[in-house]
Formats: C-alpha cells, sequence, structure tokens
C-alpha cells in the first residue's frame, strides 16, 4: 500500500485529491496538511468525505511527510518551492500541482508569477507530467510537475498535428473555456454564483500565465518531430469563464501545410492506446458534462469544407484529468501502478 501526504488539502484541487484517493486501492492517505485549518477533521470541512477521511488536517511536519511515499503538494504558486527539496532529500518522491516547476525559464516564471523563485535549482530535476508525452520519464522521477488545466486540453490536442509536422506553427489558436472551479475556492465577488451565472466571457486575452507553459510543451513537441530545436510556435491563447462548476471546452485551429493528412485517422492511430484519451468518430461536438468528474480526456477533429484549416474540439474535468487525476495517474505510473487504478470510473450523468 502507497502512502500518501497531501500539503495544502482545502482547496478545490486537494478535495478532489482526497475523493479520488480514497478508493484508490492501493493507496492510503495518511498526511494531510492545512495551517489554516490545522485540527479540525476533513469531514468537517468536507462532508462529502464523512466514512472515507478519518484524519483532521495538520500543519506541514517534515518528520510525518517523510514517512511517506508520495506527497502531493496541491499549494498556490510559489508554497511547495520552500519544502520540496527538503523531502526529496529524504528520499521522498513529490508531485506538485502547482505551477512551481512546470516552466524551465527562471526568469520567464518569474515574470509571470511576480515573485523570486525560491528553488530554481530544482527545476531542471522535475518532470512535466503530461504522461501522454512523457510516460518514461514520469516512472523514473522524484519530482514531477503536473501540467496545468488550460494547457492538458491545448496540448493534446495540438500533439498529433504537431509529431506530424502538417500544420503551419506560425499561426496556432487556442479558445479554452474553463468552469467557475478552476480560479479556486478563495473568496471572489467576480466568482459569485449571481456574477457568473446565465454570463460568458473572455479574461487575460492580452495574457495568461499558462500560455508559457503551453508554448514551451509545444516547442519541444515540435522539436522532437524533426523541427529545429530553436522552433518556435505561434500561439494566441484566449480564456473564457463559463457558468458551470468544473469542466474545460478548449476550441482549436490551425492551418494544414499537407492537405492529404487525414486528420482523423492521425487522432486515432495516436491516442489508440493512451488509457484517458478518448478520439470520437468524425463529426462529433464533445461537451463538458462527458468528462465531469472523470479522467477522461475527449477529442473530435474536424476540416470545415474539407479546407485546410483543422478544427480541435477537447473537453476534460479541469479537476480531475486537468489536475488531480492527471496527478494520480502520474502517481500511478512512477510507482509501477496499473495507470487507470482508482481513475476508471466514468463520469456523472447529469
Amino acid at each position: 500500500m502507497i502512502k500518501v501526504g497531501i500539503v495544502g488539502a482545502t482547496g478545490y484541487t486537494g478535495a478532489e485529491l482526497l475523493r479520488l484517493l480514497a478508493v484508490h486501492p492501493e493507496a492510503e492517505v495518511a498526511v494531510i496538511t492545512s495551517r489554516s485549518e490545522k485540527g479540525k477533521p476533513v469531514a468537517d470541512l468536507y462532508p462529502s468525505l464523512r466514512g472515507h477521511i478519518d484524519l483532521a488536517f495538520s500543519d506541514p511536519n517534515l518528520d510525518q511527510l517523510a514517512a511517506c511515499d508520495i506527497v502531493f503538494f496541491a499549494t498556490p504558486h510559489g508554497v511547495a518551492q520552500s519544502m520540496v527539496g527538503h523531502i526529496l532529500q529524504r528520499g521522498v518522491k513529490v508531485i506538485d500541482l502547482s505551477a512551481d516547476f512546470r516552466i524551465r525559464d527562471v526568469q520567464v516564471w518569474e515574470s509571470w508569477y511576480g515573485q523570486p523563485h525560491a528553488a530554481p535549482d530544482l527545476i531542471s530535476r522535475a518532470v512535466y507530467g503530461l504522461p501522454e508525452i512523457n510516460r518514461d520519464a514520469i516512472a523514473s522521477a522524484t519530482l514531477i510537475a503536473c501540467p496545468g488545466c488550460y494547457p492538458t486540453t491545448v496540448q493534446l490536442g495540438f500533439l498529433p498535428l504537431l509529431e506530424a509536422g502538417c500544420i503551419d506553427l506560425n499561426d496556432l489558436i487556442a479558445n479554452s473555456a474553463s468552469g467557475v472551479s478552476g480560479a479556486g475556492r478563495q473568496a471572489s465577488i467576480n466568482n459569485l454564483h449571481t456574477e457568473v451565472s446565465d454570463s460568458f466571457k473572455a479574461y487575460a486575452a492580452s495574457g495568461h500565465r499558462h500560455h508559457p507553459e503551453i508554448v514551451q510543451g509545444l516547442n519541444d513537441m515540435a522539436a522532437l518531430a524533426g523541427g529545429s530545436s530553436q522552433s518556435m510556435v505561434n500561439l494566441t491563447f484566449v480564456p473564457h469563464l463559463l457558468p458551470i462548476n468544473r469542466g474545460i471546452h478548449s476550441t482549436l485551429y490551425a492551418n494544414l501545410t499537407d492537405l492529404s493528412v487525414d486528420v482523423q485517422a492521425l487522432f486515432e492511430a495516436r491516442y489508440a492506446d493512451e488509457p484517458f484519451v478518448d478520439v470520437l468518430p468524425a463529426g462529433s461536438h464533445p461537451q463538458t458534462n462527458s468528462v465531469r468528474g472523470s479522467n477522461y480526456c475527449r477529442i473530435a477533429v474536424h476540416r470545415p469544407n474539407g479546407g485546410a484549416k483543422v478544427v480541435v474540439l477537447v473537453v476534460e474535468d479541469n479537476l480531475t484529468k486537468g489536475a488531480s487525476g492527471q496527478a494520480i495517474q502520474c502517481m500511478n505510473i512512477v510507482c509501477g501502478l496499473a495507470e487507470n487504478a482508482g481513475l476508471a470510473a466514468p463520469a456523472l450523468l447529469p
């Protein structure tokens, strides 16, 4: 049985980790930390976990965390940097759900997150936790940086096209819309039900902190496909806010450079053996409710009027495949378990 610790389990991603780990056949949650909720039973904060999680929140304690096999960080950016190095020195593997180790360029990270990086020496050690491209590296990793929710949909949507080298890298567009839980569990007027309900809006259109993470990943894919290591993807990324609790829908646009490519067959072949990527039949339009509460990402690909433009539709649950479910998927890989252990449940409906 894998002994698990969770640092910062009071937000939505922490709660989702607990929900999924509570029924994981090979994992046992041993430590759950929160300075603000120290001493409070987890079930008092999350009544849905009554009878499943009997622990109370505790202060982060290095000795307790060092007794675990895996420690998840579900903390705001900047928090993990002060603790991860000490945990790694004790021989414990770390899976970080924050953005602290996703971006390899320290200056880029600091410019987007507005603070000095406290553990730059660990960045090169971190493996980007997108199993569909980094499965082998994840298996031997000691520090895993889980992708952001938007970056997961955008990268999985463009991946087959980039690997095939059949699209123009200079004009990629991603319009992505997320449910309100993507903003976290903090109090905010903009996230109140009356502010969000019955409305739809774009935000951060001039620049979003997930943009450099997405571009870094797309550039890596282009380089691996035989492009120059200096290849630079030109991506326009515009996030939107959906009046739903959870879910992401990304609509991606690219221009084919090879019109003979069968894009449907390309996607089906690339993801044929992936347990959590479902390529839908030609002509499909995936919905967020088809992945709610599940670790599945569903994709449909279109060529309007048979032309050069490719439109890729991608849906995921931002808290599951976009965060906590993907983190557990990485845990399963690094611990040599079945990749779908604890993650095979279908989506919730309604």
